[in-house]
């Protein structure tokens, strides 16, 4: 798969929260933290103000845009930011999953979205891959957004028997589309983190190549190659995107599939270290401990206990 799916395949994101939010008049609504969950949202009318905390600057939202928190931090909601907000649990308590919920009365905007629970002891790790506000505003993204948010808000208006499904299906679908344009719509060379590698079409090369055969015994040489790039200049273009090394990097989605691995399936520890390009499963078991804090049986151990 590529470097988006296989992220994403690890996190397993699953929605459990599908709904709708109206609200009217002058309104502010806090949000907590949402550990180990994603929220993809989508604004159907009106606009408003988008404020995560720790993420400078706010941003304004108008019908037709989504938007995609991974980081889990607390964000406000607000026709104006500097109104009291009032807390959204207050709010969200009024209504069951799949229904819409009303602050003033409504009328003015209305979202829809969803919030998916993602599992797995290595989320925080995985999550931290993901940019903290992911914003589609482009007229041409929100186009092909429109029949995903279309349908999962006329299940949630009009309830019918497997609606609950479809929406979150719905929504599992505008995620992953959000997600994949943020990346086509990043300008190479601009920004920092896994995703502006991912926008990167040299470096994405490499990290497609890694993803694709992690088993495979690369080389900063061999990698550097791939991406059509001399070996210094990929390895300093690499870590000042990423924030590690490329080795260092494949080691640690190395590490991260072998603790999939062996917390889903029953594979040994010795065939689970052949797997991903290790012959010796002392040499693999040093790597996973360096890297996730811990060695392969205890992980697994603690996975199935």
């Amino acid at each position: 798969m590529d470097p988006l799916s296989d992220v994403l395949a690890l996190l397993k994101p699953r929605s459990y929260m599908s709904k709708g939010f109206e609200a009217g008049g002058a309104w502010s609504v806090q949000f907590p933290e949402h550990y180990q969950s994603i929220k993809c949202n989508a604004i159907i009318t009106g606009e408003c103000w988008l404020a995560v905390d720790s993420v400078p600057g706010a941003v304004h939202l108008r019908a037709g845009d989504c938007f995609v928190l991974p980081s889990g931090r607390p964000f406000r909601l607000a026709s104006d930011l500097n109104i009291q907000p009032v807390d959204a649990g207050h709010i969200f308590q009024q209504s069951q999953d799949g229904g819409t919920v009303s602050c003033n009365g409504g009328h003015d905007f209305f979202l829809t979205g969803s919030r998916f629970a993602v599992s797995g002891p290595d989320a925080t790790t995985l999550l931290a891959m993901l940019p903290p506000v992911v914003h589609i505003s482009k007229e041409s993204d929100k186009e092909s957004l429109r029949w995903a948010v279309e349908r999962m808000m006329q299940e949630l208006r009009d309830p019918r028997p497997g609606g609950l499904l479809i929406a979150q299906h719905m929504a599992h679908m505008m995620l992953v589309q959000a997600l994949r344009m943020y990346v086509d719509n990043a300008a190479e060379g601009e920004g920092s983190g896994w995703f502006a590698a991912l926008a990167d079409k040299k470096l994405s090369r490499a990290l497609n190549a890694m993803h694709e055969n992690p088993a495979q015994r690369w080389t900063v040489q061999t990698l550097a190659e791939r991406a059509g790039m001399s070996r210094s200049v990929f390895s300093q273009k690499f870590k000042l995107a990423v924030g590690s090394a490329p080795l260092e990097y494949l080691t640690r989605w190395r590490m991260l599939l072998a603790g999939d691995l062996l917390a889903n399936s029953k594979e040994p520890v010795s065939a689970v270290a052949l797997s991903l390009g290790y012959q010796s499963e002392s040499a693999f078991s040093t790597a996973f401990k360096r890297t996730l804090g811990c060695s392969p049986r205890q992980y697994s151990q603690r996975e199935t206990g």
